[in-house]
């Protein structure tokens, strides 16, 4: 089993589904699921999320080989399918200084977060209050005080309202609406579960959070609120609800996916505040395939970021 969902074969099907081409290296003790994703003018890039996988114990007479033979592959993929570069994002620091050994450079842009929030739900409850900030113990109690509840649901339909308030008011981009409908209808089978939570206040949609569960592990994907009902708090409710849920299930840890105080202030300090243990990945790091076609990417992204 992967470590990470991202790497798992349900997860290649389900990028498959969207259309993209996902190709599958396993070799040597280096496993690794690697998607393309279109770009303008005909180009792409190879995106490697949360990977690769190396056990370098496996790697019989040494390393440097099974990674050069695992280098050269993408470099003759990405040749041949007009990729500009290659981006991997892996989770150990072991990994990431093997691929800076062979030529991968360390960038700022990211496609998955490096840092993230993990709450051990193994606890009793009282032991979870208790290591909240006090604001977070506060907005659960208000949310029950405003008859805030929350229930599973399949209602994309208000999921997607919920979100395009939020994208709104943040000035943010989301997927598209299609993207979370094949998210939740999608047959997953064996080892991953999509599900989609919705708290309403005053029989209303006031928030929403779509969670994916992989191993002992829920992920917090993507959520949503209306700023109209903020004060009833129902955020907090929902995610007090999930984690109760979560531990009915049998799941030991609720990952609040992705912190950033820059880009995020306030999400971040809402997931802090849950009194969970911050992780922080490597980050990414791109292999370019084009140098030429490379340096006009990242001016162009430079240019539309300044806007």
């Amino acid at each position: 089993m992967s470590k990470s969902f991202l790497q798992s074969n349900q997860w290649a099907s389900f990028q498959r589904s969207l259309g993209r081409e996902v190709f599958e290296y396993e070799k040597d003790g280096i496993s690794a699921k690697i998607i393309k994703h279109d770009l303008p003018l005909g180009k792409s890039y190879l995106y490697i999320p949360h990977g690769p996988e190396m056990d370098f114990n496996a790697m019989i007479g040494g390393f440097k080989t099974p990674i050069r033979n695992f280098v050269d592959y993408l470099a003759e993929l990405g040749r041949e399918g007009g990729s500009i570069f290659i981006k991997a994002e892996p989770l150990t620091g072991n990994v990431a200084q093997t691929l800076v050994d062979f030529g991968f450079k360390k960038v700022q842009k990211e496609i998955q977060p490096s840092k993230t929030v993990v709450i051990d739900i193994q606890k009793k409850d009282i032991d979870l209050l208790g290591a909240m900030h006090y604001k977070t113990r506060y907005n659960i109690k208000v949310a029950q005080n405003h008859g805030v509840t929350v229930e599973e649901s399949k209602d994309i339909a208000t999921f997607w309202h919920l979100l395009k308030k939020t994208t709104t008011r943040n000035e943010f981009s989301s997927h598209p609406k299609s993207y979370y409908e094949k998210l939740l209808s999608f047959d997953w089978r064996e080892s991953i579960e999509v599900k989609l939570f919705l708290a309403k206040y005053q029989n209303k949609p006031a928030a929403a959070a779509i969670i994916l569960i992989y191993g002992n592990t829920g992920y917090y994907l993507h959520g949503a609120s209306d700023y109209n009902f903020r004060s009833a708090m129902a955020p907090f409710m929902l995610h007090w609800q999930i984690i109760q849920w979560l531990k009915r299930a049998g799941i030991e840890e609720y990952d609040l996916w992705g912190i950033d105080a820059k880009k995020w202030p306030g999400v971040t300090r809402f997931k802090l505040n849950w009194g969970g243990r911050v992780i922080e990945h490597p980050g990414s790091f791109d292999l370019p395939i084009s140098g030429a076609w490379y340096h006009l990417y990242k001016l162009a992204r430079k240019i539309l970021h300044s806007y």
